[in-house]
């Protein structure tokens, strides 16, 4: 399963929007005001102060501060024993992938605190997952033209990081919760972390589904981005990763080498403890198709064909036969092609959507594909909205018949036989 796959899957947003939250600015200012409140953090107190400020920052001055007692209950899972909902979502090679859902109340809290990591730190620049300001394509465009391109996944990478390797880094730079601010550094680790049946064993790890997961493992991993770097340098290769998704790629067959492997598992493994999944590592050379995280990258970040037809192949159904049969085609066409790893309740107009933004997103404004796909889109959208349709009788044939064009399909609605127009008699004014 690729990373634009686990994008679509694992957040119920477009594509779109998760991108574009992954790539907002936070201000200067609110990163000095966070910096000087976690330096001075003496008590739980300060604590949910600064959370409550963050929250404000994300959210404005009308949402809620956060309280203590919240805190100090999520955070012990002894006492709240349902911190988390999990569910399996199914992958494409058959298996199943377990995600770790928190609670509203704990949701609230780990996203102020993200915030608050995200202020804090900087991650290495070889990190591009879950990164402010850059994407999957940021990390593809790092290996466009090489000869080589090594691709290796770490397995089960969240549930590596236990409670007590999380409270070791709370507990190193910028954060510094040490000494007497210890306890500090325990109660956040146990407010990110949360015990988990795993191999027949309880652990106590990072759950993979919690907004601060990805952030701290982009903390915890940059002494291995810094000792991969230092590797990849060494051999005249260039190495990124993303999330648990690590690439090397160069003008030369390094993979081969043992110094090469034997130092590349010693890091990862030996120094990191951290595993390497043998089945998903892939070396792809000069001549065939070379992807990194599901992005092309032989001669310059590209999309695969099959994206961009599947595109134009939903557009002409809707042009051809209307929104309604489109939809039907649509859906059957999608239940049976992913209907195993996503959301079978999706509509046409969504999913075009997302799929144009991220096609933007990877060619670009500019060209020919993204242009010309968007303009055959917006055209549809505007032609098939219920208000667009009755101004055009309105304009054609006068305002007796859209006030009776209008009145119909609210009959229509209340019968339960079309949608709701979701407009009103004041919309047309």
């Amino acid at each position: 399963m690729t990373i634009v796959e686990i994008i679509q899957i694992e957040y119920p947003a477009s594509v779109f929007k998760v991108l574009i939250h992954l790539k907002m600015k936070i201000e200067q200012a609110h990163i000095e005001q966070v910096r000087t409140q976690f330096a001075e953090l003496q008590s739980k107190e300060d604590l949910v102060n600064l959370l409550s400020d963050a929250k404000t920052m994300l959210y404005g001055e009308k949402c809620k501060p956060i309280q203590l007692k919240s805190l100090t209950y999520y955070a012990n899972p002894v006492l709240c024993k349902k911190r988390y909902q999990t569910f399996t979502i199914k992958k494409k090679s058959g298996g199943e992938r377990t995600i770790n859902a928190p609670v509203k109340g704990l949701k609230s809290i780990l996203r102020s605190l993200n915030f608050v990591l995200q202020c804090m730190y900087e991650a290495h620049e070889a990190a591009t997952g879950f990164v402010l300001e850059k994407s999957i394509v940021d990390n593809a465009k790092k290996h466009v033209g090489h000869h080589y391109v090594l691709n290796m996944d770490l397995k089960d990478f969240f549930h590596t990081f236990d409670r007590n390797r999380v409270k070791m880094g709370f507990m190193s730079e910028p954060f510094n919760l040490k000494g007497e601010k210890e306890p500090l550094a325990f109660l956040l680790a146990s407010l990110c972390t949360h015990p988990f049946e795993i191999d027949g064993e309880v652990k106590t790890v990072l759950p993979q589904g919690s907004p601060t997961s990805p952030t701290l493992t982009n903390i915890l991993c940059k002494k291995l981005d810094r000792r991969l770097t230092g590797l990849a340098k060494r051999f005249g290769a260039t190495y990124t990763r993303y999330a648990d998704d690590i690439t090397f790629s160069s003008p030369h067959n390094i993979y081969t080498d043992e110094e090469f492997n034997k130092e590349l598992k010693r890091i990862i493994e030996e120094d990191q403890k951290l595993v390497i999944n043998p089945k998903k590592t892939r070396l792809q050379k000069t001549g065939y198709r070379q992807e990194v995280t599901g992005l092309i990258v032989n001669d310059k970040v590209n999309i695969r064909r099959r994206y961009v037809k599947q595109i134009r192949i939903w557009l002409y159904y809707w042009e051809k036969y209307g929104y309604e049969k489109a939809e039907q085609i649509f859906k059957r066409d999608y239940i049976a092609d992913k209907g195993h790893v996503k959301n079978v309740n999706a509509h046409l107009v969504n999913v075009l959507d997302g799929k144009l933004e991220f096609l933007k997103m990877v060619k670009g404004e500019n060209g020919n594909t993204y242009p010309q796909l968007k303009k055959r889109f917006d055209k549809l959208v505007e032609k098939t909205n219920p208000l667009n349709q009755i101004l055009n009788i309105w304009e054609q044939e006068g305002i007796e018949k859209a006030m009776n064009e209008y009145y119909k399909k609210d009959a229509q609605d209340s019968t339960g036989h079309t949608e709701s127009n979701d407009i009103s008699i004041g919309d047309l004014f």
